[in-house]
């Protein structure tokens, strides 16, 4: 979904497409794509997070994209089966101020290490269930109602570590000039999505590809 599709769907989330997207296999990664159409080589190179020897590989999202509800299970089987070089992690995009609530969710579900059991319930609870799940008081209704201990989430929801890393995400986000979600940013130096790899069935092999190079 293209940056400037959000203001629409922020308004009124809709259905997710069902969309059926293999993730890449190591023969398919042998494949050759081209700088400039299936991926971009940024201009200014940002400092990946990672060890020493880890090659980092981001997916920028947005909770109530239908596009990345209906990318999130190829992409966890991917993460779960990809090479131990590769240091994966998701970042939820802001392109206004209406999407801090959704990333600051991530970010405190992360910090209380509920993403395993929780993150995939928010996708569902906004593109199955339809409950918007962008303000304070939906948001904190809703993990009460789905056993999240509340006076903890609240805390970590509220708290000057997440505000920071809201920042960052979306200085991050600005930094690999993220144009619509889902995308993925590799190594610091690339990045890819969709309509540049042709369908969301190529991006992760685009992304193997690129993770090859370091």
């Amino acid at each position: 979904m293209k940056r400037r599709e959000f203001s629409t769907l922020a308004a009124s989330a809709t259905a997710a497409s069902a969309l059926s997207l293999p993730f890449a296999t190591g023969a398919n990664a042998q494949a050759k794509f081209k700088e400039g159409k299936d991926y971009l080589k940024l201009a200014k190179p940002v400092t990946p997070d990672a060890p020493a020897g880890k090659v980092e590989v981001i997916e920028f999202f947005w909770y109530s994209c239908p596009h990345c509800n209906a990318f999130e299970p190829q992409f966890e089987a991917w993460a779960k089966a990809a090479p131990k070089n590769l240091q994966i992690r998701r970042v939820p995009v802001a392109f206004n101020n209406t999407f801090v609530p959704q990333q600051k969710i991530y970010f405190a579900l992360e910090s209380m290490g509920l993403i395993p059991d929780v993150h995939v319930k928010v996708f569902r609870a906004i593109h199955v269930e339809r409950q918007r799940l962008n303000k304070d008081d939906e948001i904190f209704a809703w993990m009460d109602k789905n056993g999240v201990d509340l006076a903890k989430f609240k805390e970590a929801y509220n708290s000057f570590s997440v505000a920071g890393q809201v920042r960052k995400a979306t200085q991050l986000q600005e930094s690999y000039g993220v144009e619509g979600v889902p995308s993925l940013g590799v190594a610091g130096k690339y990045y890819t999505d969709g309509t540049r790899a042709g369908s969301m069935s190529n991006v992760l092999q685009v992304v193997e590809f690129l993770a090859a190079q370091g």
